[in-house]
């Protein structure tokens, strides 16, 4: 009887022996994979920083010189166009960037943090560029449009979890007719320049899923309310005054300058259900730009204007 159990007793420590190894197993190959997983991300990140700086360079410091390190206010500029461009970058890089690390099986919360910091941080590198070139220079206004784009992300997902506040953007181009040397001047010729730099053509979005404020309402949980803000007919930084390369002052203060404040709807690509898994990225990823739907403008010239299509 004796010699029954304890074979019993072996065949039972012997399996759990067993498990305990296949647990071990397990555990190391998990914590491995997620340790690839970080390190490609970090690589990637660094990669993408590194790209980005040298295309940056290219496209907004290389015709200007270089000076010593100062801070610059410019806080009246380009009608604000500039610091709501700020504002998007950082909390899209910091939303990315978080979606990145938790992928890697970081904890959410730290991935948010993680997130944050990487959005803000990279923003701070621009401006401290910026800081060292002749054209522009250190702008405090500009950081806190930056502190405050990681901060609208992390805050969201501290709150509630989720974005439920979504920065976007949208983009048509302005046409320019004869003025378009000045534009050129100003935004460069290439798409990718007149998107980073085209402040006439950009519109910026804070769209809110309704559902998620309003759980128990029976508005479709993909709907949102979207407000914008934009300007139009910049030709300049402050004024719509200019010298040319030949030294020629232009003076173009007939086009007035005015704001433009946006109400529309919108659609959360993110609350779009599909089972397929590339489909669900890319919608993700799409989730950045604003849908073309009909839209209320408000001018700060007091003109109303109804769009029966808005990008």
């Amino acid at each position: 009887m004796h010699l029954i159990c304890l074979s019993a007793f072996n065949g039972v420590s012997q399996t759990d022996s067993i498990k305990t190894i296949d647990k071990d197993i397990s555990l190391h190959h998990v914590r491995t994979e997620s340790n690839a997983k970080k390190w490609t991300i970090g690589a990637v990140q660094v990669g993408l920083w590194t790209g980005s700086f040298i295309s940056l360079n290219k496209a907004w410091y290389a015709n200007y010189p270089r000076t010593s390190f100062h801070l610059y206010n410019d806080w009246k500029e380009w009608q604000h166009m500039d610091k709501a461009g700020h504002f998007w970058s950082t909390y899209q890089i910091s939303h990315f960037s978080a979606d990145l690390w938790k992928w890697t099986g970081v904890d959410d919360n730290k991935a948010n943090v993680i997130g944050a910091i990487s959005g803000l941080g990279y923003l701070s590198i621009v401006e401290i560029l910026d800081g060292y070139s002749d054209k522009w220079g250190f702008s405090l206004p500009d950081m806190a449009a930056n502190s405050l784009g990681a901060l609208s992300f992390l805050g969201q997902e501290m709150a509630w979890k989720e974005q439920r506040i979504k920065i976007k953007l949208s983009y048509t181009p302005y046409s320019y007719g004869n003025l378009r040397p000045r534009s050129d001047e100003l935004f460069g010729k290439g798409m990718i320049e007149r998107i980073l730099k085209d402040y006439n053509s950009q519109t910026y979005w804070a769209s809110m899923n309704i559902k998620s404020f309003f759980p128990s309402s029976s508005v479709p949980n993909w709907l949102d309310l979207s407000i914008g803000y934009g300007a139009k007919t910049m030709l300049g930084g402050y004024d719509n005054t200019w010298k040319d390369a030949q030294g020629l002052q232009h003076d173009r203060t007939d086009i007035p300058r005015f704001k433009r404040y946006f109400l529309s709807v919108d659609i959360d690509l993110d609350k779009i259900k599909t089972r397929n898994k590339i489909l669900k990225k890319t919608l993700h990823i799409l989730n950045i730009i604003k849908i073309p739907a009909p839209a209320l403008e408000f001018r700060s010239n007091g003109a109303v204007k109804i769009h029966a299509m808005y990008f």
